[in-house]
Protein backbone atom coordinates (compact mmCIF):
# COMPACT_ATOMS: atom_id res chain seq x y z
CA UNK A 1 0.00 0.00 0.00
CA UNK A 2 1.39 3.36 -0.80
CA UNK A 3 0.96 6.38 1.34
CA UNK A 4 0.33 9.42 -0.68
CA UNK A 5 1.48 12.64 1.10
CA UNK A 6 -0.46 15.67 0.82
CA UNK A 7 1.55 17.48 -2.07
CA UNK A 8 0.42 15.01 -4.77
CA UNK A 9 -3.13 15.72 -3.72
CA UNK A 10 -3.18 19.74 -4.13
CA UNK A 11 -0.21 19.71 -6.73
CA UNK A 12 -2.59 20.19 -9.23
CA UNK A 13 -4.86 22.68 -7.14
CA UNK A 14 -5.15 26.49 -7.19
CA UNK A 15 -5.97 27.50 -4.20
CA UNK A 16 -9.80 29.22 -4.26
CA UNK A 17 -10.13 31.70 -1.74
CA UNK A 18 -12.13 34.96 -0.93
CA UNK A 19 -11.53 37.86 1.12
CA UNK A 20 -13.35 38.41 4.41
CA UNK A 21 -15.31 40.80 3.58
CA UNK A 22 -17.21 38.57 0.93
CA UNK A 23 -21.08 37.69 1.63
CA UNK A 24 -22.13 34.25 1.84
CA UNK A 25 -24.39 34.76 -1.27
CA UNK A 26 -21.03 35.42 -3.31
CA UNK A 27 -18.95 33.07 -1.75
CA UNK A 28 -22.11 30.18 -1.89
CA UNK A 29 -22.04 30.95 -5.58
CA UNK A 30 -18.39 30.74 -6.11
CA UNK A 31 -18.20 27.68 -3.83
CA UNK A 32 -20.85 26.09 -6.72
CA UNK A 33 -18.83 27.47 -9.65
CA UNK A 34 -15.42 25.51 -8.55
CA UNK A 35 -18.22 22.57 -7.25
CA UNK A 36 -16.25 23.34 -3.61
CA UNK A 37 -17.55 21.92 -0.11
CA UNK A 38 -14.92 24.58 1.19
CA UNK A 39 -13.11 28.24 0.75
CA UNK A 40 -10.13 29.46 2.28
CA UNK A 41 -10.54 32.60 3.71
CA UNK A 42 -7.56 35.37 3.06
CA UNK A 43 -6.19 38.48 4.09
CA UNK A 44 -3.93 39.78 0.93
CA UNK A 45 -2.44 35.79 0.03
CA UNK A 46 -2.84 34.80 4.22
CA UNK A 47 -5.02 31.75 5.13
CA UNK A 48 -7.19 33.53 8.11
CA UNK A 49 -10.48 31.39 8.08
CA UNK A 50 -11.91 28.79 6.08
CA UNK A 51 -15.57 29.18 5.24
CA UNK A 52 -17.81 25.84 4.56
CA UNK A 53 -21.07 25.02 3.16
CA UNK A 54 -21.83 23.90 7.50
CA UNK A 55 -21.10 27.42 8.43
CA UNK A 56 -23.02 28.61 5.72
CA UNK A 57 -26.32 26.13 6.76
CA UNK A 58 -25.79 26.13 10.91
CA UNK A 59 -24.37 29.82 10.94
CA UNK A 60 -25.82 31.68 8.57
CA UNK A 61 -29.36 30.20 7.67
CA UNK A 62 -29.81 28.14 10.56
CA UNK A 63 -29.16 31.24 12.70
CA UNK A 64 -31.53 33.79 10.58
CA UNK A 65 -28.86 35.85 9.25
CA UNK A 66 -29.43 37.56 5.78
CA UNK A 67 -27.18 36.16 3.66
CA UNK A 68 -26.61 38.67 0.94
CA UNK A 69 -25.59 40.67 4.19
CA UNK A 70 -23.23 38.90 5.83
CA UNK A 71 -19.27 38.84 5.74
CA UNK A 72 -17.51 35.26 5.84
CA UNK A 73 -15.49 37.26 8.32
CA UNK A 74 -18.40 37.42 10.77
CA UNK A 75 -19.26 33.13 9.89
CA UNK A 76 -15.85 31.73 9.35
CA UNK A 77 -13.79 29.60 11.20
CA UNK A 78 -11.39 31.79 12.54
CA UNK A 79 -7.18 30.52 12.58
CA UNK A 80 -8.18 26.86 10.99
CA UNK A 81 -5.79 24.02 11.43
CA UNK A 82 -3.80 23.65 8.65
CA UNK A 83 -1.38 21.04 7.54
CA UNK A 84 1.71 20.93 6.04
CA UNK A 85 2.23 19.30 2.48
CA UNK A 86 4.66 17.06 2.75
CA UNK A 87 2.27 15.07 5.21
CA UNK A 88 1.09 11.86 4.04
CA UNK A 89 -2.33 11.97 4.05
CA UNK A 90 -3.59 9.62 6.59
CA UNK A 91 -2.35 12.19 8.88
CA UNK A 92 -4.83 14.70 7.23
CA UNK A 93 -7.77 11.92 7.24
CA UNK A 94 -6.69 11.38 11.19
CA UNK A 95 -6.69 15.28 12.05
CA UNK A 96 -9.65 15.46 10.24
CA UNK A 97 -11.49 13.08 11.88
CA UNK A 98 -10.45 13.25 15.69
CA UNK A 99 -11.56 17.04 15.03
CA UNK A 100 -14.84 15.89 13.35
CA UNK A 101 -14.27 18.71 10.29
CA UNK A 102 -13.76 17.63 6.57
CA UNK A 103 -11.99 20.14 5.46
CA UNK A 104 -8.29 20.83 6.03
CA UNK A 105 -6.34 23.92 4.36
CA UNK A 106 -2.79 23.10 3.40
CA UNK A 107 -0.49 25.81 3.82
CA UNK A 108 3.54 25.71 3.69
CA UNK A 109 5.37 28.92 4.76
CA UNK A 110 2.59 30.96 5.34
CA UNK A 111 1.13 30.56 2.14
CA UNK A 112 -2.40 28.24 1.09
CA UNK A 113 -1.10 25.98 -1.03
CA UNK A 114 -4.78 24.23 -1.37
CA UNK A 115 -7.32 22.06 0.67
CA UNK A 116 -7.89 18.34 1.25
CA UNK A 117 -10.92 16.77 2.74
CA UNK A 118 -12.38 13.78 2.99
CA UNK A 119 -13.73 13.74 -0.46
CA UNK A 120 -10.30 12.93 -1.26
CA UNK A 121 -9.69 9.73 0.45
CA UNK A 122 -10.01 6.22 -1.28
CA UNK A 123 -9.75 2.93 0.03
CA UNK A 124 -6.14 2.36 0.65
CA UNK A 125 -6.30 5.41 3.00
CA UNK A 126 -9.32 4.64 4.62
CA UNK A 127 -7.55 1.34 5.83
CA UNK A 128 -4.45 3.09 7.01
CA UNK A 129 -6.37 4.75 8.58
CA UNK A 130 -8.98 2.42 10.27
CA UNK A 131 -5.42 0.57 11.32
CA UNK A 132 -4.17 3.62 13.20
CA UNK A 133 -6.76 4.68 14.68
CA UNK A 134 -7.44 0.77 16.20
CA UNK A 135 -3.35 1.43 17.24
CA UNK A 136 -3.75 4.22 19.25
CA UNK A 137 -6.62 2.53 20.89
CA UNK A 138 -4.69 -0.04 21.71
CA UNK A 139 -2.07 1.99 23.12
CA UNK A 140 -4.43 3.66 25.24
Amino acid sequence: MSIRSIRSIVAEQTPIGAAKTTTVVEAARLMKQQNIGALLVLDSSRLIGIFTERDALFRVLAAGRDPNATHLGDVMTAQPQTIGPDEPFVHALRIMYEGKFRHLPVVEFGRPLGMVSVRDALDDDLYALRVDLEQRQEME
